[in-house]
């Protein structure tokens, strides 16, 4: 499991920068770590303009000459946190590779209405083509991170780290999660194999038995894989940490039970708590001393942030 604690994105740098049409997206190396390869990101774009069959846009093709050239850019309409920049500059780039485009705010930077994201000069076809594309892939992803921003921003002040979890779109997890990064959250497990999360479905395959559940995970599980514990009550925090669980899942408690799961823990392990986390609710929860609140809402239902491309 990824240790949370990632740079927020309203901290990032604030560089402009042009993106020449040959240069790949500059986040190797980032905090961010954008996740896609070169030609990962190209086959992700490329089968989504080919579902929107953007190579062959009749109504553009039959309107617009083919040498004509535009000028747009890419607005917010509301206020958030930018995510997916990269997608949109591969789209309009495998419509036009000799189009050119200047970043205004990248992954990470927060933006109020009528701030520009970025500006592109190229095939006016290739701009219309690729607009639906390079806007379904940021306003998807803008969203999950203006989210998690909007949560962050409501535990600041406390100890508590702001997770995402699995619930996410089949195909985009990699994506999505990156986006809960960009808003200045942190990653759960990416996926089953990358650490043990004990649930009480799991328990109920052993009689309810942790100490059990946890030596048979340990018995198989590679040296030094994470093993979380689903606990429902203070009296089976006691039985995780005694089975040497690393990390205690608070499911659904009342703030009393998450005081108290917190004081049987004493720092011995990493205390997270989920169920009915919203933004109502998460400062309460993040003030009860946990280590990580876990919110499946950024992720599998997050607003879409309000975008738009603005021709000249």
């Amino acid at each position: 499991m990824e240790q949370p604690g990632m740079q927020r994105g309203s901290e990032r740098r604030n560089v402009p920068r042009t993106i020449t049409p040959l240069s790949l997206p500059a986040y190797d190396g980032d905090l961010l770590r954008f996740p896609l390869k070169a030609p990962e990101l190209q086959k992700t774009v490329r089968d989504a303009l080919d579902e929107d069959q953007a190579f062959n846009d009749i109504t553009t093709i039959a309107i617009v000459v083919s040498d004509r050239r535009a000028r747009a850019k890419l607005v917010a309409r509301g206020t958030g946190t930018v995510c997916g920049v990269p997608m949109a500059l591969e789209a309009f780039r495998l419509l036009d590779p000799k189009g050119t485009i200047r970043v205004e705010r990248e992954d990470g930077r927060r933006v109020q209405k009528g701030d520009p994201i970025l500006f592109v000069t190229g095939h006016a076809r290739a701009l219309l083509g690729a607009e639906r594309v390079a806007l379904n892939f940021m306003q998807r992803m803008s969203g999950i991170a203006t989210l998690t921003a909007k949560f962050v921003d409501a535990i600041a002040g406390t100890q508590a780290k702001i997770l995402d979890t699995r619930k996410t779109t089949p195909g985009w997890r990699v994506l999505e999660k990156y986006a809960v990064r960009a808003g200045g959250g942190a990653n759960h497990r990416m996926d089953l194999a990358s650490a043990v999360l004990i649930k009480d479905n799991h328990l109920a395959a052993c009689d309810g038995d942790i100490a059990l559940a946890v030596r048979r995970v340990r018995e198989m599980a590679p040296v030094g894989t994470q093993i979380e514990v689903e606990c429902e009550s203070p009296q089976q925090v006691l039985a995780a940490i005694g089975a040497s669980a690393h990390i205690v899942l608070l499911d659904n408690m009342s703030l009393d039970e998450l005081r108290e799961s917190v004081g049987i823990a004493q720092g011995r392990v990493k205390v997270e708590a989920s169920g009915g986390v919203n933004l109502s609710t998460v400062r309460a929860i993040a003030e009860t001393g946990v280590d990580w609140i876990s919110v499946g809402a950024l992720t599998h239902s997050p607003p879409a942030l309000d975008l738009a491309l603005d021709f000249d």
